[in-house]
């Protein structure tokens, strides 16, 4: 959600906002339920290196059965959930 914020800027961080506040969009990952598997990701793709952020996401998409991560991070292509699955992900051209 940070990166989120912080990419969309105040228009777009607003409109974002709104639907957290309408509760259209839930936020439920909780990294304290999770550490051991978002540190090992993180220590895994050290030579990138790889974001407490872009950890998280990898291990949500590891926790769906069909999810989808939207981005503007080429490192997505490199990593994989469950270390050999491509992680489903739409991107700018």
């Amino acid at each position: 959600m940070t990166e989120a914020f912080h990419i969309l800027g105040a228009v777009g961080g607003a409109a974002l906002s709104e639907f957290v506040l309408g509760r259209m969009l839930l936020v439920s990952f909780q990294l304290g339920h999770y550490p051991d598997p978002v540190f090992d990701l993180m220590s895994r793709y050290r030579d990138r290196p790889m974001s407490l952020a872009d950890a998280c996401l990898v291990r949500m998409s590891e926790l769906l059965a069909h999810p989808l991560i939207l981005t503007t991070d080429s490192d997505f292509r490199i990593y994989r959930r469950h270390s050999r699955q491509v992680i489903p992900c739409r991107m700018p051209p």
